[in-house]
């Protein structure tokens, strides 16, 4: 008999290694296996050369004395159902000076942190979240000495700070490594302070690339299981040839302590900011100036689009870049200074990176095709902020509403009195929703009673026939969906409706 064909596969599992007969079926490539590097027989040495290189960062903070039967020290942190809690809530409650409306003294709360030095001149690199706020700052070396630390800079957004003390001898310092070329797998070692421990050194692996946490627009860290703790923020992320690869940042964690799960923001990101906190004291990203949302599948076919992809502009701000490059609410950027945008995450991580004062190409999708315009990019501004969202006003049906069949809304013309009723602008333009259905396609989508309807596939409407025309071309398209650009009190938002039944479409 015959054996079937088969291939022979070698595989190397921390030194092991072993011989696999797998049977191959008809048609399918043969794939080599990867052969894994042996693990380090130990670490010694580079944590060794490593450790004088990071420090400990405590920042104190005086805080206001509070007044009333209800002001005392804040409470140390436990986790859930430790009974050290109750302890100290009982302790506090009965003894705190706060009591029986006496003035409480003025106290100096205290932050541990990491850092690490980059140049034996005495920069530090830390975490901005470990510093802010604080009053005085004060960093110890591994030999236990302690220095006084003044801020250089501080970028709020990447949460990156840059320190400066003064030494009487040049300090040990790390340099900066490639980020871009940490794969996942590959063995790091942390190095930090938690819980104010002092130099403490773990290991592990990246875990994985591109992690978006959502605690900020240019998310992009890298997740390592290698043990991060409290007081580990700021310290360092080192590849195997003692480079910092990464800033410990962030874990996650349902008790507080390491669960294998810790997040790093790449070199490559803290790099670029640490120099320009070096030399302009603040961050000096590129910015574009428009609001972005995400390109659904309902938006990419309403738009024509063959997939779901880059981002859509939601806004654009008066005498901005995008402003003066043309660019229009409804635009889909799909490439940036010729690096492709994927989604909506993307692109402000994109822009930030580029330089300021730098004309690039950015690549649109409008009316069906793609086009390409010259954006010279500014410094994002400090005051630039969303303004805060209002509750709209009590839905009120105002006179002759015209019922638009088929999307689930009401829409009437901005009259004096529905602009005091939704609290509209002056000058607002459109026709506003007076009405939505609750189970209709409108409802379903978030539309509510006094959102104005400025577009509809990206032309302007100033009457509800307007709305009409546009809809009733969209249905003769045999399109899916139409896109309405919404103004509500918090800005604007591209809006797709799924189009009515069968029954509301014109004859073609």
């Amino acid at each position: 008999m015959r054996l079937p064909r088969s291939a022979t596969f070698r595989a190397a599992l921390l030194g092991v290694s072993t011989v696999l007969a797998v049977p191959l079926a008809a048609g399918l490539p043969v794939v080599t296996p990867a052969v894994a590097r042996d693990a380090p027989a130990s670490f010694a040495d580079l944590a060794a050369k490593l450790l004088p290189a990071v420090v400990n960062v405590s920042s104190t903070e005086l805080v206001t004395a509070q007044n009333g039967p209800n002001a005392g020290p804040e409470m140390p942190m436990f986790p859930p159902g430790s009974p050290f809690e109750q302890f100290f809530k009982d302790f506090l409650n009965h003894n705190h000076p706060g009591q029986n409306g006496q003035p409480e003294p003025e106290r100096r709360m205290q932050s541990l942190g990491s850092g690490f030095i980059i140049d034996p001149s005495g920069l530090i690199v830390t975490n901005n979240h470990v510093i802010d706020g604080a009053d005085e700052i004060t960093v110890t070396l591994q030999d236990n000495t302690t220095l006084k630390a003044k801020v250089v800079g501080r970028d709020e957004t990447g949460d990156i700070a840059l320190l400066k003390v003064k030494a009487d001898k040049p300090l040990p310092y790390v340099q900066f490594g490639d980020s871009a070329k940490a794969r996942v797998g590959d063995w790091v070692l942390a190095i930090g302070n938690p819980f104010g421990l002092g130099g403490t050194v773990t290991a592990g692996i990246v875990s994985a690339r591109g992690r978006n946490i959502h605690q900020g627009p240019y998310d992009d860290f890298i997740q390592t299981d290698a043990p991060i703790n409290r007081g580990n923020s700021g310290g360092p992320l080192f590849d195997m040839d003692g480079q910092v690869i990464g800033m410990n940042t962030a874990i996650y964690s349902p008790s507080g302590g390491s669960i294998g799960i810790g997040f790093s923001i790449p070199s490559n990101m803290v790099q670029p900011i640490v120099a320009q906190l070096k030399e302009y004291g603040h961050p000096r990203r590129g910015w574009l100036g428009v609001r972005i949302q995400q390109v659904t599948p309902d938006i990419a076919e309403s738009l024509g689009m063959k997939k779901p992809m880059g981002a859509m502009v939601a806004g654009v701000n008066d005498g901005g870049p995008a402003d003066k490059a043309q660019i229009h609410n409804g635009d889909v950027i799909l490439k940036f200074n010729n690096q492709d945008v994927r989604d909506m995450h993307e692109l402000p991580r994109i822009v930030a990176d580029s330089e300021v004062g730098q004309t690039v190409p950015v690549v649109l999708w409008r009316n069906g095709k793609e086009l390409t315009v010259q954006a010279k990019l500014a410094e994002k501004p400090d005051d630039v902020q969303q303004a805060d969202a209002t509750q709209p006003a009590p839905a009120v049906r105002p006179p002759q509403p015209v019922d638009i069949a088929g999307l689930g809304i009401k829409l009437a013309p901005i009259t004096p009195d529905l602009k005091d009723k939704y609290q509209l602008n002056a000058d607002q333009k459109g026709v506003v929703i007076t009405d939505v259905s609750p189970n209709g396609p409108a409802a379903e989508r978030g539309l509510k009673p006094g959102d104005v309807v400025v577009e509809v596939q990206q032309g302007e409407v100033g009457s509800v026939a307007d709305v009409q025309k546009r809809i009733d071309a969209v249905k003769k398209e045999n399109r899916k969906s139409v896109l309405l650009l919404i103004q509500r009190q918090d800005g604007l938002q591209w809006v797709p409706l799924p189009i009515g039944s069968d029954q509301d479409k014109q004859p073609g």
